[in-house]
């Protein structure tokens, strides 16, 4: 087999048994314990396209690990290649532009110590130590979504490395059927190595609020959040979260853990405006506990962390619901006790304003612009044994939605064991056009360790 190091490779191969392989194969989800023949750890794009080329040259199945926070595994690979873009994590912004180029190994968390100085942000994740790429590539969704869009309506261009080992520039002004296929297509069409995102102003603070009532109200706090949506401006955003209350002083002792509703309360421009909002919901249901203050931004962007922190066992599920129907809210309520470790969630964001604005055919995004709300079934446990019980848990919950849904299939980055029939139903009408991208760009199908588009 040749070597990487035969070739123009500037970065760092690791094989079995070398110092800092074990580090550089681990991933973020404990559920999988993936060993490659080889990993890569690359410098520049052009250290990709060596890698990409020895991969196909050598019959390697390729994986390809940025944040490696792909919950199925698909960051690594067993007796493959993983290129590791972890190194290519640099930041350059342009302030007077409003433009950031952003390494295709870079973590949100890099994004955001780069841009926040400067009172920018990119619309982007909720969990810092989440990698820009998987994450932009499936779609983007977070705390600025409803104000700026996902993160691929704020994508200017890409550089993209693919599977004949081009360095290809997509844009709207070239390659434009791939930076259309790259907006919402996953990681099917190469290794992005560059990404350069519009900025927008964001922080440097932000209000924060969070108020929690037990399961029981669960009915009357979904209501409440359906009526809450159609009155908010985007410079309020609410995650509608079903959650175990944190063991925080700010928490009355005796409802540590316990299982409950959660809404975060995010502004992010007025005091006032944001106060408003929390007085609404607080008049209208009176919650078991509540906590407010002004915090920076990458404070906020990093405030789930620890809750999705290394090291758990983690398995999701998403899908869309149109409305909080009052039978969607059954099925919900119905399905929330039935999680038994206090690290399962059910996230609900909301999707609407810029979102909506964008059009249906813009980018390859599976879901349809249409205001809606993205669900999040998330099984995680501690520990191995408790893992299977969180895995029904959520599939359960998933099935219970399905008649609820607006029956586009499910948001890409949140697939756990999505088959062909999820992946077409989720990109729709657009799957055909993807596949012929897939044809041009990939034929052989290198890069399927994703949700993955077979060509043409």
């Amino acid at each position: 087999m040749t070597q990487l190091a035969d070739v123009s490779f500037e970065g760092t191969m690791l094989t079995p048994g070398q110092d800092g392989y074990d580090d550089a194969r681990r991933l973020w989800n404990a559920q999988h314990d993936r060993r490659p023949a080889v990993i890569a750890q690359v410098r520049s794009a052009e250290d990709v396209a060596a890698a990409v080329r020895y991969g196909v040259e050598n019959g390697l199945e390729i994986a390809v690990r940025g944040g490696a926070h792909s919950v199925a595994g698909a960051s690594s690979v067993d007796d493959g290649l993983m290129i590791d873009l972890s190194r290519l994590n640099a930041v350059t912004v342009d302030v007077e532009g409003r433009r950031a180029r952003v390494g295709g190994g870079a973590l949100l968390g890099d994004m955001d110590a780069a841009t926040q100085p400067h009172g920018l942000a990119v619309p982007a994740g909720m969990v810092s130590h989440t990698g820009v790429g998987g994450l932009t590539l499936g779609g983007g969704m977070g705390w600025l979504t409803r104000k700026h869009g996902l993160s691929i309506d704020n994508l200017e261009s890409v550089q993209i490395v693919t599977a004949d080992g081009s360095i290809l520039r997509a844009a709207e002004d070239e390659n434009p059927d791939l930076f259309w296929a790259v907006r919402g297509g996953g990681g099917n069409f190469g290794v992005v190595t560059e990404f350069e995102f519009r900025l927008y102003e964001a922080g440097p603070m932000i209000h924060y609020g969070l108020l929690f009532w037990t399961l029981e109200q669960g009915t009357e706090v979904l209501r409440l959040a359906r009526d809450l949506f159609p009155t908010l401006s985007p410079d309020v955003n609410v995650l509608i979260a079903a959650l175990n209350a944190p063991p925080a002083p700010f928490v009355p002792e005796a409802l540590h853990f316990a299982p409950g509703y959660g809404l975060v309360v995010v502004g992010l421009s007025s005091a006032e405006e944001h106060a408003e909002v929390v007085d609404r919901i607080r008049t209208a249901l009176p919650p078991a506990f509540e906590f407010g203050t002004p915090m920076p931004f990458a404070a906020l962007q990093q405030s789930l962390d620890e809750a999705n922190d290394w090291g758990h066992y983690t398995y999701e599920k998403g899908t869309y619901l149109p409305e909080l129907s009052d039978e969607a809210i059954a099925a919900i309520t119905a399905q929330v006790p039935l999680k038994q470790s206090p690290l399962s969630a059910a996230l609900f964001y909301r999707l609407d304003h810029a979102y909506s604005a964008v059009d249906d055919d813009a980018t390859a995004f599976g879901g349809r612009r249409t205001d809606q709300f993205a669900v999040f079934m998330v099984g995680q446990a501690p520990v191995p044994e408790l893992f299977e019980a969180e895995q029904r848990w959520a599939r359960s919950f998933w099935d219970a939605l399905q008649p609820y849904s607006a029956g586009i299939g499910s948001y890409v980055n949140g697939m756990t064991d999505a088959g062909e029939d999820r992946i077409k139903a989720s990109y729709g009408a657009k799957y055909e056009r993807l596949q012929q991208i897939k044809a041009k760009y990939d034929p052989d199908n290198v890069f399927h360790r994703n949700q993955n588009i077979r060509p043409a």
